[in-house]
Order: C-alpha cells, then structure tokens, then sequence
C-alpha cells in the first residue's frame, strides 16, 4: 500500500535530502516528491511525498522519523490508492484539449490526481441546492440539502459543507454563473491557496474550451 505525506520544512539547502534520508531509515521508499507551496516570508515549503513502506512498517513510525528532524512538521499521511503515478497539470490540460466539447468531464475525471482528492463532480445549481451533473467514480450522487453555495462566483474558493460531509473538506471554482467544478477530500488535509489557485487555472481553461468548441 502507497501513503501520501504532506510535510512542512524549511525552505533551505538540505532540509528535502534530510527528510528523504528520515524517511529512508525509517523503512520506506519514496516514489515521488511534488513541492506543492513555499512561503519566502516563513521561509518554509509544503511538500507532499509518495511513499511506500516496507513490509510490517507502520506509519506512525515514518511519521515520528520526519517529526524528529528540526523545522519539519508532518500536516497528514493518508493511503493512497495511485501510489507515485503523478498525473501533472498538463497532463489534465492535455485531455481537456483533444476532447474540447467534454473538456468538464475531462477535468473531472482528472481532478483525483491532480489534486489527490477522493472525488469530483460538475455540480449545476438548482433551487437552493445542486444536481450532480457529472461525477468521478467515488463522487456522491446526490448533493445535501443543506450545502451552502458560496456567496460569491467569481473565483475559486474553499466550500462550507453540511453535516452530512462533516468528514469532507470541499473546495470549487465556477464555470459559469450557474455551475461549479467541486472537490471533495475525506479527512483532510485543508485545500492550501495554491491548490485553490491551480482549480481556478484549470477550471477556466475547461469553461473557454467548452465555450469555443
């Protein structure tokens, strides 16, 4: 079984050989590393790590290896099905682009890798609510009641959710007045701005292929 680690760490010479080195030790494999943020001001950086043990090793104990290292904070370890079979940004734009008219369902589709989220769907407004109008595989059919529309359409954002996703945190950017590309990760961790960023880039790239196809 692959594990995703999300770590915090100083943004200095040494600090990403110092933890692969940790995480080494510690009886694991690192398949991929993808630096998700940096912030100079902090100057620290977010890194998420696809990592495969060995056999009989737990995760505690990687992550206790990592925590033991000055400046460096484990933000959330998870299971993680695809393992280190990264699939890029460009890789969804490539998609989007050589099927234009299903560029939505294209971006979906890809969202769970781009984002390592557990699902996504085009949500369409209806009443005071929405209707699932296209899905990932594990994405829920039918939308709570209870889900707060955000305020605001103009931009990507993070998502209030009802109790019914209380296990969920959610994050969407329009594709038009009335529609959303939504994401849904169980259990965390928080969608980081950057994240949030990178949806807004892709999901108004999906919308400007539909539009001209």
């Amino acid at each position: 079984m692959s594990y995703l680690l999300r770590v915090e760490l100083p943004d200095v010479p040494g600090s990403l050989g110092r933890l692969a080195s940790a995480i080494g030790d510690a009886g694991a494999n690192i398949e991929a590393i993808e630096i998700v943020a940096k912030d100079a001001a902090e100057e620290v950086a977010i890194d998420d790590v696809f990592l495969t043990p060995d056999p009989g090793v737990m995760p505690d104990s990687i992550v206790s290896a990592c925590t033991a290292l000055d400046g460096v904070r484990v933000l959330w370890i998870s299971r993680y099905a695809a393992g280190g079979n990264l699939f890029l940004d460009l890789e969804a734009v490539e998609a989007m682009t050589q099927d234009p008219t299903a560029a939505v369902a294209r971006l979906v589709d890809a969202v769970p890798q781009v984002f390592r989220v557990d699902w996504g769907v085009h949500l369409r407004r209806k009443e005071d609510g929405g209707v699932v109008e296209y899905g990932t595989t594990a994405a829920p059919t039918d939308v709570p009641a209870g889900i707060g529309w955000p305020s605001s359409l103009e931009k990507a954002q993070r998502v209030d959710v009802p109790e019914a996703w209380s296990d969920l945190v959610v994050a969407a950017s329009p594709l038009s007045a009335d529609e959303l590309v939504v994401v849904g990760r169980r259990g965390g961790p928080e969608f980081l701005d950057s994240e949030i960023a990178r949806l807004a880039h892709l999901v108004a790239m999906a919308a400007s292929l539909r539009r001209n196809a």
